[in-house]
C-alpha cells in the first residue's frame, strides 16, 4: 500500500471549548500562534470554525507541520485527514484506503454527521463504512479495542475521514492571559514551571540570577539553551540576565548563613518585582514546590514573598520530584538541566539553613547593608535576550 498524503490536517480545541461570548478571542489567538509556529510554510491555508481548525496542508509534509502543532497549547487533539465529498460511495473509498494504511487487524468506524441534512444518520454511516471496509479487506470489526478507529466527519460542503488522532498539550493559547516573568535557574523545576504556566495561557518571560565569575558561561549557556527548548510552546521567549555577584556576596557578608538564602530570595523578589512594572507583567511564577528544600517549606515562602506585592503562582507546589522530572523528560529539558553547571542559588549553599524563618529576623539581617543601591545596580545592567524558536538569539535594549 502506498504511504498516504493527507490533505488536511483536523485540530479539536482544548478547554476553548468551556469558553462562552469571549470564545471567539481565545480562538483568534490559538490561530495566531499556530501562524506564528508555521511560518516558515506559506503554503499553508486556514480555516477556523466553531469546533475546530482546519489546516489545509497544499502539499507541506504532514509529518512537518505535526511537530509544531504537538507543541501548541489551546488545541486538544489533531488528525491527518483526507478530504471527500459529500457522497457514501467517495467517503467509502476513502475510508478504505485509510483502513489500509498500516498492517491492522481490528477496526472501528466513528462518524459525526454535524450537518443534520446529510441524509444518513451517524449510526447509518458507521454501519455502510464499516461494511464496506469488512467486504473488501481482511479487518474485522473490535468495537471495544480496535487497533484502528477510522473517524468521519460530515460538514456542509464536505466530509473528512481521518485515522489515528495524536494527542496535544491542551490548555489555553499562550498570550490570552497576559504575561508571567519565570525565575529561572538552570534547575530541573524551573523549565517545567514555564511549561505549566504556558499551558494556562500566559507568555512566559524569564529572569536568569548569574553571579560571575562563581558561576560559569557554561551555566549561562545551559540556561539560554533551557529557555530555547521550552520557547517552541511560545514561539519565542525572553531572558533577562541580572549580575547578581555583588548583592549576593553583600548578602553573605551581613546576613548569619543561616539566613542567608532566605534573604538571597527576597532580594530576588523584588528584582524581579521592579522588572514587572518596568515590562508590564503582572505575575511571578517560579519552580517552587512545597517542602521540598529549605527556602520551599510554607514558613519560608512566607517571609520570601512578603516583599512583592504582585501575584505569585507556583504551579508545580503539590508536585513530588519524580512527577516534575518525568514532565521535564517529556518537554525534554530534562538531560540540559542536569547538565553539572552550578547557579547562584548552588555555589553558595549553607550548611545549616533557616527552614522557618521569622520576618523581623530577616529583616534585621537586611537593614545591616545599603541593598537598595545594589538591587538598583543589578536592574539598570541587566542583559536582555531575545530566542526566537527558529533558535536566532538577538539582544533587545529595554532600559
Amino acid at each position: 500500500m502506498d504511504e498516504i498524503k493527507y490533505d488536511y490536517i483536523v485540530c479539536r480545541y482544548g478547554e476553548l471549548s468551556t469558553k462562552g461570548k469571549n470564545r471567539k478571542d481565545f480562538i483568534a489567538c490559538l490561530l495566531s500562534n499556530v501562524k506564528k509556529s508555521l511560518k516558515n510554510y506559506p503554503e499553508l491555508e486556514y480555516v477556523k470554525s466553531h469546533d475546530g481548525l482546519f489546516i489545509h496542508l497544499n502539499g507541506v509534509d504532514y509529518d512537518e507541520v505535526a511537530a509544531h502543532l504537538k507543541k501548541t497549547f489551546g488545541m486538544s487533539y489533531f488528525a491527518g485527514a483526507i478530504r471527500c465529498e459529500r457522497d457514501m460511495d467517495d467517503i467509502k473509498a476513502k475510508a478504505l484506503m485509510i483502513s489500509q494504511k498500516n498492517s491492522y487487524k481490528t477496526f472501528k468506524v466513528v462518524a459525526r454527521r454535524n450537518d443534520k441534512t446529510f441524509p444518513k444518520t451517524s449510526d447509518e454511516i458507521n454501519r455502510d463504512v464499516a461494511t464496506h471496509i469488512l467486504r473488501n479487506s481482511e479487518l474485522k470489526v473490535d468495537v471495544h479495542n480496535p487497533d484502528l478507529k477510522v473517524y468521519i466527519t460530515v460538514k456542509t460542503d464536505c466530509a473528512y475521514v481521518m485515522d489515528e488522532k495524536v494527542i496535544a498539550p491542551g490548555g489555553y493559547p499562550v498570550g490570552i492571559n497576559h504575561k508571567a516573568l519565570l525565575m529561572m535557574s538552570g534547575g530541573i523545576d524551573s523549565p517545567v514551571a514555564a511549561y505549566l504556566t504556558m499551558k494556562r495561557g500566559l507568555k512566559v518571560e524569564c529572569i536568569h540570577f548569574a553571579s560571575m565569575p562563581y558561576t560559569s558561561k557554561q551555566a549561562l549557556d545551559k540556561v539560554l539553551e533551557l529557555a530555547r527548548i521550552v520557547s517552541e510552546y511560545q514561539n519565542d521567549i525572553i531572558v533577562h540576565i541580572v549580575p547578581f555577584t555583588d548583592l549576593q556576596l553583600a548578602i553573605y557578608e551581613h546576613a548569619d548563613e543561616s539566613y542567608a538564602i532566605t534573604v538571597m530570595r527576597r532580594m530576588m523578589y523584588r528584582i524581579a518585582s521592579r522588572l514587572c512594572d518596568k515590562r508590564k507583567i503582572g505575575v511571578i511564577t517560579n519552580g517552587e514546590s512545597v517542602g521540598q528544600v529549605a527556602s520551599q517549606t510554607i514558613e519560608s515562602m512566607n517571609v520570601i514573598s512578603k516583599v512583592s506585592d504582585h501575584l505569585i503562582l507556583r504551579p508545580l507546589c503539590s508536585m513530588d520530584k519524580i512527577e516534575i522530572i518525568d514532565l521535564a523528560r517529556k518537554i525534554g529539558t530534562y538531560e540540559t538541566s542536569i547538565l553539572p553547571y552550578e547557579d547562584c542559588c548552588t555555589i553558595f549553599d549553607p550548611k545549616n539553613p533557616v527552614t522557618k524563618p521569622k520576618l523581623d529576623k530577616t529583616e534585621y539581617f537586611e537593614s545591616k547593608f545599603d541593598y537598595e543601591t545594589l538591587i538598583n545596580e543589578c536592574i539598570e545592567n541587566i542583559e536582555t535576550v531575545k530566542i526566537v524558536f527558529n533558535d536566532a538569539k538577538e539582544e533587545e535594549d529595554i532600559f
